[in-house]
């Protein structure tokens, strides 16, 4: 009697292990399953995001988008927004000899910029942002004995650029899109050193040889984009003069050439 109740207890025990496993192996392949679902609903919605970009205005920018902005009443605008870092070589042309750097001298300009499109009857964009750039200039100057001085001084400035772009489309990828407009641009910090003296004090400081840190002139140039990659190779004609004293005129000029993206 004891042997058969053994036995059948045995049999309840093993079938009540067997059902639990299958119930966790189920609730895994349940588990595996849903799991398999999200991503795969995922990937759809990226794909539809993807062809909504795709099927929308083209942008002049390389690139089909469909970012936008009903900033004109219910017209749709497309907007664009940019990196942009590259090289700047820059220099100042001067009345006053101590200001006077006309060799160049290599910098940074590094920011951000936003487009938008202003008529839906031709690829004629808007472009503004905020850029750092680094200007400045070198030079040597004579002294009353007669002997040279070298001197160098940096520029650092926090720029405004506004420009119109027009994009000529090569194809569905490619365009180019030359920019005519200007900047206006404040002066942060630099300094000038005297090597002869050994001598540096801050570009923009209240003292005589110094500049003002307000600046603005015209922009212009052109750009080439490859779907979102963009490259661009421009000049900054400075028109404020930057120097303290009125009877010398001083102007900064900047050529630069930027790389980045839009998107």
């Amino acid at each position: 009697m004891q042997v058969a109740l053994h036995k059948d207890l045995k049999e309840k025990t093993n079938f009540i292990l067997y059902y639990s496993r299958l119930t966790v192996s189920s609730q895994k392949k349940f588990n595996t399953i849903e799991m398999k679902n999200k991503i795969i609903m995922i990937c759809l919605c990226l794909l539809a995001l993807t062809g909504a970009r795709a099927e929308g205005k083209y942008s002049g920018m390389g690139q089909k988008t469909s970012n936008h902005s009903k900033l004109f009443g219910e017209r749709d605008v497309p907007v664009y927004f940019g990196l942009r870092i590259g090289p700047a070589f820059a220099f100042v042309n001067s009345d006053d000899p101590m200001l006077n750097g006309g060799s160049m001298k290599t910098g940074l300009s590094f920011g951000g910029v936003v487009g938008l499109q202003l008529t839906d009857a031709a690829p004629v964009f808007a472009e503004s942002g905020l850029t750092f750039v680094q200007k400045g200039g070198r030079g040597y100057v004579t002294m009353t004995d007669g002997s040279r001085a070298k001197f160098t001084f940096n520029l650092g400035y926090l720029q405004l650029p506004i420009v119109i772009k027009y994009s000529v489309e090569m194809d569905e990828h490619m365009s180019f899109q030359p920019f005519l407009g200007g900047y206006l641009a404040l002066g942060l910090g630099g300094k000038i050193r005297n090597f002869k003296d050994k001598n540096a004090y801050g570009s923009f400081d209240n003292v005589d040889h110094s500049f003002r840190r307000f600046d603005a002139g015209l922009r212009f140039g052109c750009g080439f984009s490859f779907d979102l990659a963009y490259v661009e190779l421009g000049y900054d004609f400075g028109l404020a003069n930057i120097g303290r004293d009125d009877f010398d005129v001083t102007h900064n000029g900047c050529l630069f050439l930027n790389l980045g993206v839009n998107f």
